[in-house]
């Protein structure tokens, strides 16, 4: 095996800075903020709500979830990608596998509740969120973007309620539409996802379109990230026929776009579209390119063809959803050097955090506290940190204390929050942190929980600018008022 030395990291990974202002769009290959600066989104996918838990994975873990997030930030990962199956959003959704000690402010939570703290944290950071629709259940992927127990109405009818929830939340920046559509059935009876076909029920373009507008009608401002099918015929070729001479060249699940230049995705709302493709290395699969003798110099080539020339040609930018590597072999730690330099001006986010993915490992170690140093050393310099300079979703609040009553050992008090920003809040979080020995007894009109000093209140809508919310609580200890109170991360007067 040849072994080409992967090109020193670019000038322009260590020069950009952050995640931008406001909402997100694109012009030619490039992600831009609401300023016109450019952007480039390097961020990390945690998994775990396409699940049967139906939430974040490592919430079982001694490290509380707040501290992972600052741990990703801290490494420089600027946005987070968040697999998602459409079970955790059904009504009465319950997540599992929650270390209530470590992560007391989560018990009880529905799933959304859960992800609308961690988007709410996440925020403050300065990173971005970008949801993924992993898989229609919890049980597997699937080829197509529906299943007979999750039509395709069911798929757009909840990618637009979460459009909605997160309106006016900046850190929320798009929507991947569907996870890895693949093929499925030997040609000439393909049932899998094909690009550019033509049949409604197989054709992830035309479906890919159907599904950003109706998100873009009720959330214009947000990115549709798209990925690739893996044969644009949507089915495999037959290799026992002995004729190699109509076989088609596929790629990964969802990292085939070969066919995106000519048949694009239209979108009624300009500049909004990101191609999305996944990459992997042998620990995935072996794919016949790891064998050829001029590895990893062939590699480039094989990136243009399915992807790469997109961005080359200036039609649009491209954010790497998924790769990833145990990094146990040799040939993975060439893939991942030469990979990254090849997309240095691009996005991506790494898969994963997540220590427990089975093909991959994670960034993480198996305490989810510690991290792989070998590979976050190969990563590193291609982050662009988040350096907080993501526009929160508020700009200024008030707030106002008052006390109702107080006896031995506890009072009564009730605290509200005036939205004086010039943009809805949703959701609303409000937090402030009491001295030590002071504890929440209970709460109202919000989700209220504690850890350590700080107190966490959460609310189910949004928070229009001039509209308070009202928090009511008792507490155990000397009757005290809420210090550093915060709206969404920005500190109220």
């Amino acid at each position: 095996m040849t072994v080409v030395l992967a090109p020193t990291p670019p000038a322009v990974a260590a020069a950009a800075t952050g995640t931008g202002t406001g909402y997100l769009h694109t012009s030619g290959n490039q992600i831009l903020d609401s300023t016109g600066a450019t952007v480039r989104l390097t961020g990390i996918n945690w998994f775990g709500m396409e699940t049967d838990n139906k939430t974040f994975h490592g919430l079982w873990s001694s490290n509380p979830w707040r501290n992972q997030i600052d741990t990703m930030a801290s490494l420089g990962y600027n946005t987070l990608r968040v697999p998602f199956s459409d079970d955790a959003l059904v009504s009465g959704a319950v997540a599992t596998s929650i270390n209530d000690y470590v992560n007391p402010d989560l018990t009880g939570l529905s799933p959304l509740q859960i992800l609308d703290k961690v988007i709410a944290y996440v925020g403050t950071k300065g990173m971005r969120v970008i949801l993924d629709r992993h898989r229609p259940t919890a049980a597997g992927q699937t080829a197509l973007w529906y299943t007979s127990a999750v039509p395709e109405s069911t798929w757009i009818a909840n990618w637009t309620a979460l459009a909605q929830r997160y309106a006016g939340n900046t850190t929320v920046i798009g929507a991947d539409l569907h996870n890895e559509p693949h093929a499925e059935g030997t040609n000439p009876a393909a049932t899998g996802a094909c690009w550019g076909c033509g049949d409604t029920a197989r054709d992830w373009r035309l479906a890919a379109e159907r599904a950003g507008n109706a998100i873009l009608a009720v959330q214009p401002n947000w990115l549709i990230f798209v990925e690739g099918v893996s044969c644009p015929s949507g089915g495999l070729s037959n290799v026992w026929d002995g004729d190699t001479s109509n076989d088609e060249d596929c790629g990964w699940w969802g990292g085939n776009l070969s066919k995106a230049g000519a048949f694009p995705v239209r979108l009624n709302v300009a500049n909004r579209l990101v191609y999305s493709p996944h990459e992997y290395a042998t620990s995935v699969y072996h794919q016949t390119w790891f064998d050829d003798p001029t590895y990893p110099a062939n590699m480039p080539a094989i990136w243009d063809k399915y992807w790469g020339y997109l961005y080359e040609q200036n039609i649009a930018p491209i954010m790497m959803g998924e790769f990833g590597t145990t990094l146990a072999s040799d040939i993975d730690k060439v893939w991942l050097e030469n990979l990254l330099a090849y997309t240095s001006g691009m996005s991506f986010t790494y898969w994963a955090w997540n220590p427990n993915s089975g093909d991959t490992g994670g960034i993480a170690n198996d305490d989810w506290t510690t991290i792989n140093t070998a590979k976050q050393a190969i990563i590193s310099p291609y982050l662009v940190a988040p350096v907080g300079t993501s526009t929160p979703a508020t700009a200024a609040c008030t707030a106002t204390y008052t006390q109702s009553s107080v006896w031995t050992g506890g009072f009564q008090g009730s605290l509200s929050v005036r939205n004086d920003g010039g943009a809805a809040v949703n959701p609303w979080q409000v937090t402030w942190t009491w001295p030590s020995g002071v504890t929440l007894g209970s709460g109202w009109n919000a989700t209220v929980s504690q850890s350590g000093t700080t107190v966490t209140a959460t609310g189910s809508g949004a928070l229009a600018p001039g509209v308070s919310a009202s928090v009511g609580f008792t507490a155990n200890g000397t009757a005290t008022a809420p210090a550093s109170v915060k709206l969404n991360g920005t500190v109220c007067s």
